[in-house]
């Protein structure tokens, strides 16, 4: 029995075409000719940025630092504070071409686009949208960003600290606030 198997082997492996390893060793030149599957490969054309002469590369915007290159929805989540969803629906209350690039944009455009983001509840977006939602000390909805965002998380920390608030004692002693574990993991980051 395994005689005949391996003996059926042999004579299949056999039956197989050799292939000329000695032609290729020879000529390697022959097999950069010859089609592959990765000269079948896709090619990404990458298009050229077209500039005008009022083509902005870094914009001043919201104490920030914007690249121009970038479309003007990504752009704008450069600004602390404004996300990708934000900055969508700024720029469609702001009838801006999302093709743009933020560069491209005048200044009338630029303001718009700061009016909406310092002003989002006159523009009909919604509260749900909104980053710091009933405030404590007054109540309000609003949009924060840049240096806002700042003073508001500081300010909110500190007032944890002040009335000793579970919370606030753990960010005070530099340890996990949110529940995680803390016996095993996240040793090394404290000396």
């Amino acid at each position: 029995g395994f005689q005949r198997r391996t003996a059926s082997r042999e004579a299949s492996v056999s039956r197989q075409p050799k292939r000329r390893q000695s032609l290729r060793f020879a000529a390697p030149f022959l097999d950069a000719r010859l089609p592959s599957r990765s000269s079948h490969a896709r090619v990404v054309a990458k298009m050229s940025l077209i500039v005008g002469d009022d083509f902005q590369h870094i914009l001043r915007v919201l104490n920030t630092n914007v690249d121009g290159r970038t479309k003007v929805m990504y752009a704008l989540t450069q600004i602390r504070g404004i996300g990708r969803r934000f900055s969508n629906v700024v720029c469609k209350k702001a009838e801006i071409d999302m093709g743009k690039r933020a560069g491209e944009l005048s200044a009338a455009e630029l303001e718009s686009l700061m009016v909406i983001v310092s002003n989002p509840r006159q523009f009909r977006i919604p509260d749900w949208f909104l980053n710091r939602q009933k405030n404590y000390k007054d109540g309000k909805y609003i949009q924060q960003v840049s240096n806002q965002l700042d003073t508001s998380l500081r300010d909110d920390l500190e007032r944890l600290k002040k009335i000793r608030n579970h919370r606030g004692l753990r960010h005070y002693w530099g340890i996990r606030v949110r529940g995680q574990h803390t016996k095993t993991t996240g040793r090394r980051g404290k000396r």
